[in-house]
């Protein structure tokens, strides 16, 4: 198992009753410290002449290392361990996100006008003129995130009900970063067409639809199908999200190392939604040398097994993913943990650039090679140059919803992801700055603009 670094996901805090001598809070700190644990806020709850009780914050790696912590502890004499609780649980208890009312409601006049009889009015309006609709309800910002559970992270098939905290983590998301107001929607079917007639059922409710953890390679047909079918804008984030933000990390990158898009070659490994669609992104905006892999090795014309997006990417070559590592310009992981090796890395071209972004765990340990490549980033949050799709979901829709366009398009993603990369100036770009933080402000709004810009290029914005 990788080691990894102790991080908030895995944050614990334990309330602690401490005698007051010198030396007893110091041997809780180091017993902490030697189990490899993080040390956060220490908070003085109580205090007596005889004793205190504190509250210390500890990030832990896993939960077995927050275990061994917590045993660590325990076995400190005079030390008293009152409670431990899991943070994360804790933020997670009783759900994240809520409806409130935008209008108060405060007599009776103001009942008789928000719900019946003054709302007929309103639903006479619509029916009358269907585009109202944007204007008098909730739809012209509201998002569907729609998953059946398959591909939960890199969790697996886990199923609706267990999807539900990331659905409603993508709200926050999307609440929070731009605005809009977005409800789970988690199916309790896994048939293609039922998912698609589900949402086809509820979509007079919604502005835009952001699939979520829906498995390859069912992902693409419901996708595709759905902007064939709706009006409004379909959009899978573990795709488009993915590659946009991969797009942008790759843009700033290249400067560093001074290369060009159409000469580099580049393996992606990882042949499911992400890999495909950052493959399909990585060919518009000029790359020439793709090679994709997958469990099996290189995707080959030579090979019997291919699925019809596999076939879009096969090459002569033939062999594994150290084969297709030598002489590589860049690794883009998308795959599994562990599966890349410093071996590997050292066989690639000069000036190596490595994305590996499985998460929790990425295809390589970042320490295992900061010395040898020009850039490395991950999906992590506690790595400089975590990849992350909040870069680019709320700006697409932002933009996408405020001029009303039909559909999103692989324009707009390259405009998106073009949008990202420039919000790093020249000044700031170095090997641990290839892509702006999820909390620089200016991120929704170039984004947004870029999208919509290039919808009403392209003739499909309604507003």
């Amino acid at each position: 198992m990788a080691n990894l670094t102790p991080n908030s996901s895995f944050s614990l805090t334990l309330r602690l009753q401490i005698p007051n001598r010198v030396g007893m809070l110091a041997s809780v700190t180091q017993a902490i410290a030697t189990t490899g644990g993080n040390l956060g806020q220490i908070d003085l709850i109580e205090q007596t002449r005889k004793e205190s009780t504190r509250d210390i914050t500890v990030d832990a790696a896993s939960t077995e290392h927050a275990e061994t912590i917590v045993q660590a502890v325990k076995v400190l004499p005079d030390i008293k361990l009152l409670s431990v609780y899991d943070r994360t649980f804790n933020l997670h208890r009783g759900g994240k996100i809520s409806i409130t009312s935008r209008i108060p409601l405060k007599s009776v006049s103001d009942l008789a006008m928000a719900y019946t009889p003054g709302v007929g009015r309103i639903c006479t309006a619509i029916a009358q003129d269907a585009e109202e609709v944007y204007k008098l309800t909730i739809k012209q910002n509201t998002v569907a995130i729609v998953t059946d559970g398959s591909a939960v992270l890199g969790l697996g098939n886990l199923g609706p009900a267990a999807a539900l905290p990331v659905m409603e983590g993508k709200a926050m998301l999307f609440k929070e970063f731009a605005g809009l107001d977005a409800f789970p929607i988690c199916l309790a079917t896994q048939d293609t067409e039922e998912i698609i007639q589900t949402v086809k059922n509820i979509a007079p409710v919604f502005g835009g639809v952001n699939l979520e953890d829906i498995a390859a390679p069912r992902c693409f047909e419901i996708e595709k199908r759905l902007r064939e079918e709706l009006d409004i804008p379909v959009f899978h984030d573990d795709q488009h999200g993915t590659a946009i933000v991969t797009l942008a990390a790759l843009f700033n990158s290249l400067k560093l190392v001074n290369k060009a898009m159409a000469e580099i070659r580049i393996v992606i490994n990882g042949a499911g939604a992400a890999g495909v669609a950052i493959a399909r992104l990585l060919r518009k905006a000029g790359a020439e040398k793709i090679w994709m892999c997958d469990s099996k090795g290189i995707i080959s014309t030579s090979r019997a097994d291919l699925t019809e997006e596999k076939l879009e990417f096969a090459v002569k070559a033939q062999g594994t993913l150290a084969g297709a590592m030598q002489g590589a310009d860049v690794f883009i992981g998308v795959s599994a943990p562990g599966v890349l090796t410093p071996e590997m890395v050292h066989s690639m071209a000069k000036d190596p650039i490595v994305f590996a972004m499985a998460n929790p765990i990425p295809e390589i340990q970042p320490e295992l090679i900061s010395k040898d490549v020009a850039v490395i980033a991950t999906g992590r949050s506690d790595y400089p140059n975590q990849i992350n799709n909040v870069l680019a979901f709320p700006g697409v829709f932002r933009g996408a919803l405020d001029c009303r366009a039909k559909t999103i398009t692989t324009t707009m993603y390259l405009e998106a992801a073009n949008a990202i990369a420039s919000l790093v100036k020249p000044s700031d770009l170095d090997r641990e700055h290839i892509i702006p933080s999820v909390f620089d402000e200016r991120v929704v709004n170039a984004v947004a603009a870029a999208v919509q810009q290039a919808a009403r290029q392209e003739g499909i914005a309604q507003n």
